[in-house]
């Protein structure tokens, strides 16, 4: 399976367990639930590496945790176009993607080939 699809399973993985934790987080079905990891699975892939690059400055200067915003940001993205997930606040996106790092990690530690 490609690598963006690992991301996108382990992105689902990661959104679930955040719903647990979140309140500001949910879903009003599971197939939405696959298709915003899917879709989150994406946007890391692709979008994410572009904003890393651009928003460098704002990295170094606070020692990366600006990565934690961006998370965030792709976050309250794929829950802004995406109908059925819904994302209560800013600081809930940075929270579920803390989560979702966590899960994504592990789960690529756990799977490497």
């Amino acid at each position: 399976m490609p690598g963006f699809l690992w991301r996108g399973v382990f992105a689902a993985a990661g959104l679930w367990i955040a719903t647990y934790f979140l309140r500001g987080l949910w879903f009003d079905t599971p197939a939405t639930l696959v298709i915003a990891g899917l879709t989150l699975g994406l946007v890391n892939a692709f979008l994410r590496p572009i904003l890393v690059i651009l928003t460098l400055p704002a990295t170094i200067v606070t020692l990366g945790l600006f990565l934690l915003v961006l998370n965030g940001a792709m976050v309250a993205l794929v829950g802004h176009f995406l109908h059925g997930m819904h994302v209560g606040s800013f600081s809930t996106a940075i929270l579920a993607a803390l989560i979702v790092s966590v899960v994504s990690f592990i789960g690529q530690e756990l799977f490497r080939r």
